[in-house]
């Protein structure tokens, strides 16, 4: 896996941990919202996952899921949102001193679950520490279709390299 996306994929990891401890703790068993917000996490992880192992033979099938694994995280994003809303918890600000020490951990070097399970105590620090690192994700997300995309235009796909290969080999 291209070092992009096991940073993409080391993210969403602990995203998909810390939302079903999340959803254990503070979610209604037997709730929607729980099943959808952990297939949410966990279709953010797999899609790039299942993504990046299309690198080598379907530069579109590769751009398609690493879009659905950023579309998962922006539902779950919207579902934290909604959570700290209708529990009239604060959210916080993009430039919060608090939000900026969660945006300091994931320079990190080795980081993984157990760098924000601390956070996990307090349901709106939670959610909110959540929310931080969905938008760090779907930042990295962004990036990695942009250069995705950039290449692909670029130095074409798969087929279309082999099919050039083809007709050089033959002498066309």
């Amino acid at each position: 896996m291209p070092y992009q996306d096991l940073l993409t994929y080391q993210q969403a990891t602990i995203i998909y941990d810390f939302t079903v401890e999340f959803c254990n703790r503070y979610i209604e068993k037997y709730s929607r919202t729980r099943d959808q917000m952990i297939q949410a996490a966990r279709s953010g992880k797999q899609n790039i996952v299942e993504g990046s192992s299309f690198s080598r033979t379907s530069k579109k099938s590769e751009i398609k899921l690493i879009g659905v694994a950023r579309h998962s995280l922006e539902e779950l994003l919207e579902d934290y949102r909604d959570y700290l809303r209708q529990k009239a918890l604060r959210t916080w600000s993009k430039d919060s001193p608090e939000a900026k020490s969660i945006r300091r951990l994931s320079r990190m070097p080795h980081k993984s679950y157990t760098t924000y399970r601390p956070y996990i105590k307090n349901p709106e620090t939670a959610a909110n520490v959540m929310i931080c690192l969905i938008n760090q994700t779907n930042y990295l997300l962004d990036r990695q279709i942009k250069s995705l995309e950039e290449r692909f235009v670029r130095e074409g796909g798969y087929t279309e390299n082999l099919y050039r290969r083809r007709i050089a080999q033959r002498g066309y």
